[in-house]
């Protein structure tokens, strides 16, 4: 029989989970309920008895959940032990603030290079590590082997750019280019990450001609 697949919605509160039961293991909880993650967490609890029952429940009845176990269990689900090699292409400020601010190792990847077109970038020293320039980056790639590729470069360098890279081995994308890749690949993966996006959200949420009338 087929393995069901799992829901996007259900996947992107993954990470969510894994983030509340740190912070639960920091203060020192040991086990808690559905109702009660529910409660911290803003969900209801049959929807978290539902999310984790897709990869085979966790909890015990009568117990609930035990906080360290869960979060391990949901760790090795999103691929936290895996230790994925990743490179970042674009030392703007934004590449420049997740190279030396993002803890990659978290979130199961090792950030093993980083890359640039400038020529008067290229040498000069990022969060421990030296910026290649970008006609390097074939040969890098075919002797390091990543995985992923963060993309903080300009948009209309985005389509280019990814083509090369998913020629070259790379098979996922955390795109901040405000350009929606469209790879014709099934296999690579593609995050878009637009900030514009979430801060307009905010906005619409704030507008007065959305606020309900008597």
């Amino acid at each position: 029989m087929p393995k069901q697949a799992i829901s996007p919605s259900v996947i992107r509160r993954l990470p969510r989970y894994y983030r509340f039961l740190r912070e639960l293991e920091l203060i020192g909880t040991v086990r808690i309920s559905s109702r009660e993650l529910s409660e911290q967490m803003g969900l209801t609890a049959s929807q978290i008895r539902q999310d984790l029952n897709c990869f085979g429940g966790f909890g015990q009845q009568g117990y609930g959940y035990n906080v360290h176990a869960l979060r391990a269990e949901i760790g090795k689900i999103l691929g936290v032990d895996q230790c994925r090699r990743t490179i970042l292409i674009g030392t703007g400020h934004l590449g420049r603030a997740l190279a030396t601010h993002m803890d990659f190792r978290r979130c199961g990847c090792e950030l093993i290079g980083l890359f640039d077109a400038n020529p008067f970038v290229a040498g000069a020293d990022l969060a421990g590590m030296t910026i290649h320039h970008m006609d390097t980056i074939d040969g890098f790639c075919h002797q390091e082997q990543p995985e992923i590729a963060i993309l903080c470069i300009p948009a209309e360098a985005a389509p280019a750019v990814a083509k090369r890279l998913v020629s070259i081995g790379i098979r996922a994308f955390w795109n901040f280019t405000h350009c929606d890749l469209q790879l014709q690949h099934p296999d690579i993966l593609v995050e878009q990450v637009c900030l514009d996006d979430s801060l307009l959200t905010l906005t619409y949420g704030l507008n007065p001609i959305h606020q309900q009338r008597d």
